[in-house]
């Protein structure tokens, strides 16, 4: 693959709009010059110091190299010392130029470091502060690759606005005033010309090469995609026995990518060769102008050799200009998408003046309540339900009857759109999320757990528990002896979500991560409906002795589970249907039976279909 410096890695978009583009930096100044951090702002003013020292250093080169060639024109062979003495100091400069360029980066670094540290924890906390309907309407690995590019691209432009745009600016204006102290106005205007043309040049063309790089990537991904996709469906591609398809579909999208990568690489080569020739054109007329001045006795030898030198050391930063065009183009798009992030607003906030949550008995009361995700769907109609301290309210209905959306009002992960919810008379909306959320405990359906050790999923219920709190939650949930079986113990890692343990042992480490926290109140929401039948009555023993002494709302598919609850409430098309006892409900004869003697056919049916 063809590389230079004017090339680079990275997915394109469309250039920002100028309004944008000025937002954007205006967002992106603070950490520029972050306030009240007085440190940064020296390591940034040290850092400015020594990039105008080394380009100081680094034009001195030209004169030292000049003067050298100077003495060692004829009849000044006895001052031989001299000339080696401005060799040496030419090759001093050099090194200076590349100690301080040094030296600054590592007094930046921590500048750079930090204001990405800050940025990522601040996007991270507010993304954790954002309501579950922006979670569930966003993937998570697209907001992931936003905050990782966003955080990347504010260390890239504060690097390359400071030491690539700002020192390029200062040794142009410093080679202009030089060429019109000693070569006058017209090597000036030449410069200036010459600058202004390379500059509109890269920028069309590396525009012209971003949307062929979009075209690459683009495809490239499709590439990926296919063969990650034939792969997963190995068995499938067997089955219809479609290797040659996959193989000739798959042929066809990578030579596909292939043309447009050739395209984007050649388009590079075009890049180089446009900069090189403007570049060489101007370093000929620049030196040919000198040349003939020294003809005619305006210029020394070692004017000509200073051009070439001031000349050489410009078109070395311009030579990157291409990479630095597109790079803090694409930072400004990462970091507009990252600010997007930052400002979307949380759905559900505290109200100004929210107390803790206070429980004395853990009463649930949910009066009228009316909720919808959306505008034209609504899920509860007027519900209306209480749960006394300490009993076990279960609630049961079809699928889509608005179950699980309890839970999530209760969490108030939602407001509801009429009606209220009070625990202890106390209305949801006027105590601060984190108290409520600290007296509810909640076994899910899907128990996700953390990439760490099964000592650190338990202990995760409550900050600061201890190893005996995490042993004693694990008895309580019947699953300490498991642990205690495994070689590490409790440092035994539970894999990726998990999957390292059975649904029963991940059941058992929420049980006992909500014993952990000890929760007056508790929502089992199908905490065993993903379960096969020993496992569940297992489970739901260990369940019933948790749920003593707590008010508790179990959301259940399966009708066997709730037989014991004080209260069965049956919703259908988010109201009410039925309630009652579960004797009393089956001697009503209506939905919750009809359900009752549905589950009990295919719980009959089930041992026959084994045989």
């Amino acid at each position: 693959m063809t590389a230079s410096a004017n090339g680079g890695e990275g997915d394109d978009k469309a250039s920002p709009k100028p309004d944008a583009t000025f937002a954007t930096l205006k967002r992106f100044l603070p950490y520029l010059w972050p306030k009240d951090m007085a440190a940064l702002r020296v390591r940034i003013v040290i850092a400015m110091l020594l990039v105008l020292v080394s380009k100081g250093v680094q034009l001195s080169m030209g004169f030292v190299y000049g003067a050298a060639v100077d003495q060692m024109k004829p009849g000044l062979e006895d001052a031989v010392w001299l000339a080696i003495g401005l060799v040496v100091a030419y090759a001093g400069a050099r090194f200076g130029g590349v100690l301080f360029d040094n030296i600054r980066n590592v007094v930046f670094e921590r500048v750079g470091q930090d204001a990405t540290r800050r940025l990522a924890e601040h996007t991270f906390a507010h993304l954790h502060r954002l309501s579950m309907r922006f979670h569930m309407n966003r993937r998570t690995g697209a907001v992931t690759k936003v905050i990782e590019r966003g955080t990347k691209s504010i260390d890239i432009m504060l690097y390359f606005m400071l030491f690539n745009i700002a020192p390029t600016a200062i040794e142009l204006t410093a080679v202009l005033v030089i060429f019109w102290i000693k070569f006058g106005f017209g090597l000036v205007v030449a410069t200036i010309a010459m600058v202004t043309v390379y500059i509109l040049f890269t920028q069309r063309v590396t525009d012209w090469r971003n949307k062929l790089r979009e075209e690459m990537n683009e495809l490239d991904t499709a590439t990926v995609a296919r063969s990650v996709d034939s792969l997963l469906n190995y068995e499938t591609v067997k089955y219809f026995n479609a290797e040659d398809r996959e193989s000739e579909y798959y042929a066809k999208v990578a030579r596909r990518y292939a043309e447009a990568a050739v395209k984007s690489e050649n388009s590079l080569a075009w890049l180089n060769i446009g900069q090189s020739l403007i570049t060489n054109l101007m370093m000929a007329g620049a030196m040919g102008y000198s040349v003939w001045g020294w003809s005619q006795g305006k210029f020394s030898t070692g004017d000509v050799v200073l051009v070439n030198t001031l000349l050489a050391q410009l078109f070395r930063p311009l030579d990157m200009l291409g990479m630095v065009y597109r790079t803090i183009r694409q930072g400004l798009i990462d970091m507009a998408a990252m600010f997007d992030l930052i400002d979307t607003e949380a759905e559900i906030v505290d109200k100004p003046g929210a107390v803790a949550l206070r429980v004395t008995g853990g009463e649930l009361h949910f009066e009228n309540v009316t909720f919808g995700y959306d505008k034209d769907r609504q899920i509860l109609n007027g519900l209306t339900l209480t749960v006394p301290p300490g009993k076990t309210l279960a609630v049961v209905g079809p699928s889509g009857a608005g179950k699980s959306t309890i839970a999530r009002l209760l969490y108030r992960f939602y407001d509801v759109t009429g009606g209220r919810i009070t625990i202890d008379g106390q209305d949801l909306r006027d105590v601060t999320q984190a108290s409520l959320r600290s007296h509810i405990g909640i076994v899910p359906q899907d128990t996700v757990l953390f990439n760490d050790s099964i000592g650190y999923n338990i202990g995760y219920g409550r900050e600061g528990a201890d190893q005996r709190d995490i042993e004693d939650a694990a008895r309580g949930a019947q699953i300490h002896h498991f642990i205690a079986a495994q070689p590490r113990q409790y440092e035994t890692q539970v894999g990726e979500r998990g999957l390292k343990l059975s649904g029963g042992e991940k059941q058992r480490v929420a049980i006992a991560r909500t014993l952990v926290k000890n929760p007056p109140i508790l929502i089992l929401d199908e905490a065993t409906s993903a379960l096969d039948s020993r496992t569940e009555a297992e489970i739901l023993d260990t369940l019933d002795a948790v749920a003593k002494a707590r008010t508790t709302i179990v959301i259940a598919h399966r009708l066997s589970t709730v037989v014991d609850a004080d209260e069965i409430v049956v919703l259908d098309a988010g109201r009410i249907a039925e309630r009652g006892t579960h004797a009393d409900l089956l001697a009503s004869n209506g939905l919750y039976a009809e359900m009752w003697a549905r589950q009990q056919a295919e719980k009959e049916a089930e041992p026959e279909a084994a045989a």
